[in-house]
């Protein structure tokens, strides 16, 4: 059931580390103080080896919530009801909901794509909570969304229950313990909380053996909205487009895939740091610094769409800046 095929012509693709090396050169001649401008100057890097271009580009923004419902609610793991889920699915419909604003405010065209709501997962503490052709059908929806001509893609979420997913795919994947990853979500109590670990522990016990590769993980413990948002990072990587993820949830649909290929995430930056206790696990467990580091935990790609502005920033320098040369500016002498 592995994403990968086996194909030799099937293998991802690479960053391009020489158009990285020229994207080096030039920033060395703009007229600043070498490195001055910190992480910006990596960034715009980074996308001129993801996009293969010194003229890297963001017009094109998407942004893409998914959103699914989860059985395991029933469990009382979460301080709102599932009927939340479609609420705030006609809230981004109407343009009120925070994503919409941030979307106006650094612009990037918003889809919002809800998953089966009427249809919940299956409590993952009974049985997988999806079966192998549902989970192919979620993952095949998010590889669909990507669209063709995206330069940049910002990927948010909506699940009433979908921290505790996101807590049983991070426990199932990266270990430790079940409190290592289990946060208030949407603010259940202490002892809500502590229900809810022993739901991850025993969600993650009793599916362990069928937990193989990033789909199998996703099946059994995770949700359609978390699989579908996996699709769209596999896509985006098959399309060489850069993809900032936003908080918790995001990041634990994103990690599975690291089963299948080691460098899965390598075109995708964290956007930012979510207060939810799991995500600085998992962002060090990956090796990546988030852009941002703000106290966010709405998701809806919040943060995410927040960090964009920051890239832009990144790509705007590195473009439109003069060179030493161009502004007849002395350079530091020898």
């Amino acid at each position: 059931m592995s994403v990968l095929s086996q194909r030799a012509d099937d293998a991802l693709p690479a960053f391009d580390r020489a158009m990285e090396a020229q994207a080096r050169r030039r920033l060395d001649s703009l007229t600043k103080p070498q490195g001055s401008l910190g992480r910006l100057e990596d960034i715009a890097a980074w996308m001129c080896g993801w996009q293969q271009t010194l003229t890297p580009r963001t017009e094109k923004a998407y942004t893409i919530v998914f959103a699914g419902n989860h059985g395991v609610t029933k469990q009382g793991v979460s301080a709102f009801p599932s009927a939340v889920t479609a609420q705030m699915v006609a809230n981004f419909a109407a343009g009120g909901a925070a994503i919409n604003q941030l979307c106006n405010a650094i612009p990037s065209t918003l889809r919002v794509i809800p998953l089966s709501l009427e249809k919940p997962t299956r409590d993952f503490t009974e049985a997988p909570a999806m079966s192998a052709e549902e989970c192919a059908e979620a993952f095949e929806i998010g590889k669909q969304a990507v669209p063709a001509d995206a330069d940049i893609l910002i990927l948010g979420e909506m699940g009433i229950g979908n921290t505790t997913a996101a807590a049983a795919v991070a426990h199932a994947v990266v270990g430790g313990n079940p409190e290592d990853w289990v946060g208030a979500g949407t603010g259940v109590n202490p002892q809500a909380l502590a229900h809810k670990r022993e739901v991850v522990a025993d969600a993650v016990r009793l599916h362990r053996s069928a937990m193989i590769d990033a789909l199998s993980t996703l099946q059994h413990v995770g949700g359609r909205e978390l699989v579908a948002m996996a699709g769209a990072i596999w896509q985006a990587r098959r399309q060489r487009i850069p993809v900032i993820l936003d908080g918790y949830v995001v990041t634990a649909a994103a990690v599975p895939l690291c089963l299948d290929a080691p460098d899965a995430l390598a075109h995708c930056l964290a956007g930012h740091l979510s207060v939810e206790p799991g995500h600085r696990r998992l962002l060090e467990w990956l090796g990546t610094k988030p852009v941002l580091e703000l106290g966010m935990r709405l998701g809806e790609g919040s943060g995410a769409q927040v960090a964009l502005a920051v890239v832009r920033a990144a790509v705007a320098t590195f473009t439109h800046m003069a060179t030493f040369a161009e502004a007849a500016v002395a350079t530091k002498e020898a």
